[in-house]
This record gives C-alpha cells, structure tokens and sequence, in this order.
C-alpha cells in the first residue's frame, strides 16, 4: 500500500539565503541548466507559454507569469512571477522583481516560496555560460563586450569568470554613461589587469569583439547593420529584442525553445515574420548538446534563449533541498489552516 500524502510544510525563502547558497555553486548551477536542458529536449518537462501581463497605463512595465514541470529525480512543478518595471533603475532601485512557488508533486500544495531575482538571473547567466562554453568554435573567445549592464550582465560576467573563461580584453557600451562606467569599475575590481574598455557606441565595441552580450531592456531592434559582424561573433542574444532580424538571417541561429522564443516580438520572431518561415532556425542548444549540429565559421553564431520557466523551477528546487538539509528553511506553522473536508478540528 503506497503512504497517505500528506500536507508539506510551507516555506518562505529570502533573497539572502539564495544568494548564499548559489554564490560559489556556479558551476554546479551550469551542470543543473544542462541537466534540465536535457530533460527538456526530452520531453520529460511541461513548460506552457508564458503569460504577460502588460498596462494600457504603463506601456514599458510588464509581468509575466512562468508555470512549469521538471521530471527527474526530485520532481517539482511551480510558478515564476517575475516583474519588469524599467523606471524603477532612475529611482535607484531595480528593474525586477520575481517570486517562485514550488508546488508538491503528489499533493499539488505549495511548499515553498522564494525570492526569485535572484533564481532568474543565475538561471539565465547559467544557460548563457553553458551556451557560450558549447557554441564556440575552437578555441574560446578573448574578446567580451557587454551591451547593457544592469544585474543580468553582471551575473553573466560572474558565470563565465567562475567557469573558467579568461579574455584578453572587456568591453562595455550602455546607453548610460554613469551605469557604464559603475560596470567597468565592478568588472575591473574582480579580473585583475585585463583591459576594461567602455565603448561609445554599440558599433565599435561590436567590431572590437568575438563575443558580444546583449543583457538590455530594448523593446525594438536598435542593432540594423550586418557588416558589424563581420568577425563572425558568437552573440548571446539574452535581452531577444536588440538584433534586427537582418543580422539574424546572416547567421546561424540556436534557441531554447522554438516555439517560445519565436513570440512576443522577439528578434528571431521578426525574422519568422519577416521571412514567413523558420528555417533561418539551425535548432536549440539541447540539439548542440546532443552533438546533432555542426555550427559554421563563416557567420555569426546567435543564441537566443526565451527564458524556460523549467530553469527556474529546477533551480528554486535545488536552493530549497540545500537550505532543508542545512535544517535552515524558515517553515511558516499552521499556513495550510483548512485541511479537514468537513472543518472537523483535529485532537
């Protein structure tokens, strides 16, 4: 006879512990993205759309809400709640702000409610370090350039410095002169005497680099001219909305997801709209992780990763399962209150 399910005690998990747990796992949180990644490619996940809640009052501020189901051997399901609200950086605080719900996979009931900026950024500089690592061409790239410099570009920065990448020089552009050279002086107090250069325009540092971030909040493609790429750059496309889809035709293209990340607008989403077709798509990183796509050297390699809300999930789960074996989860008694069919008090 299988065991009564029973209720889970509810959690709440804040921003500081999991910034502790994951500061100094980044390369155990890569090997987690690739994991679920493959899981993924499997089929052995549900990952529906998301939703996003937008304002007729606040046309740049948005919510999107994330459900998902990982498999494996601690199987999960959830929600991510993540906000963007671009005014919010001029008044000193930032852009996002995100919630998780981990939800009990035998019962349904919650268990678990966590701090989730946090979550997401590690999960998107964790796919984009796996993705940088797996799509380049021989050797790794030396030359970096960020485009955008909030916390996703920090985060990513972080990822590939604690897996390894070293590069010959740094480069920088943001539209913010001050937020561009605030990112210069944190890369530069944390990579020693490699060169940090703040570029003036996204030209140049494009043409300086042979591997290009963009982590923005462009709504439209502000990137037109292919020939910028003529370096054949490996570019993590993360922000999905800077690249005209133009320079998406003149390379070689590989998402997370198809069917997520051709919507919303999304740069290779203007290329299928463009074209009327998807075959500018060479396929996802589960498909390079598999070794079914050999990746060209004469254009540009773009990645454009959606953003799974299975990452998320995967890795809330995975801060929760360390805090309890730590015996340091924050359990709020008696949150589950009507847990009798008929209201019958229990002895």
């Amino acid at each position: 006879m299988s065991p009564q399910p029973v209720v889970p005690p509810f959690a709440v998990i804040t921003g500081a512990q999991v910034s502790e747990v994951l500061t100094g796992s980044e390369k155990e949180v890569v090997g987690l993205v690739e994991e679920v990644y493959r899981l993924h490619g499997a089929g052995d996940t549900v990952n529906p759309p998301s939703y996003f809640l937008r304002f007729p009052d606040r046309p740049s501020a948005r919510i999107i809400a994330l459900p998902a189901a990982v498999s494996g051997e601690r199987p999960t399901d959830g929600l991510k709640w993540i906000s963007s609200f671009p005014e919010n950086v001029a008044s000193g605080i930032p852009r996002a702000s995100a919630v998780l719900i981990l939800n009990d996979y035998t019962t349904g009931y919650p268990f678990a409610c966590l701090e989730s900026s946090i979550i997401s950024a590690s999960r998107t500089a964790a796919s984009a370090a796996l993705a940088a690592d797996r799509l380049s061409r021989g050797q790794r790239p030396r030359r970096i350039g960020f485009i955008g410099t909030g916390l996703i570009a920090r985060y990513i920065h972080a990822y590939l410095e604690a897996t390894g990448w070293t590069f010959d020089e740094i480069g920088i552009h943001d539209l913010s002169d001050d937020h561009a050279r605030a990112f210069a002086g944190y890369v530069s107090g944390r990579c020693g005497d490699t060169p940090v250069v703040v570029r003036p325009t996204a030209e140049e540092l494009i043409r300086e680099c042979d591997l290009v971030v963009f982590a923005t909040v462009a709504a439209a493609p502000h990137v037109h001219d292919p020939s910028w790429f003529a370096g054949n750059q490996l570019v993590l496309n993360v922000s999905l909305r800077d690249l005209a889809p133009e320079i998406l035709l003149a390379s070689a293209n590989i998402v997370d997801d198809v069917e997520h990340c051709l919507k919303a607008n999304t740069s290779p989403h203007l290329a299928e709209q463009l074209t009327g077709n998807r075959d500018f798509i060479d396929g996802t990183l589960h498909d390079v992780l598999e070794g079914r796509i050999e990746l060209p050297d004469d254009r540009p390699v773009v990645f454009s990763p959606f953003g799974l809300g299975v990452l998320d999930v995967a890795l809330g789960r995975y801060v929760h399962d360390r805090l309890q074996e730590a015996g340091r989860l924050g359990v709020v008694d008696g949150f589950f209150h009507e847990l009798d069919r008929y209201g019958h008090t229990r002895a």
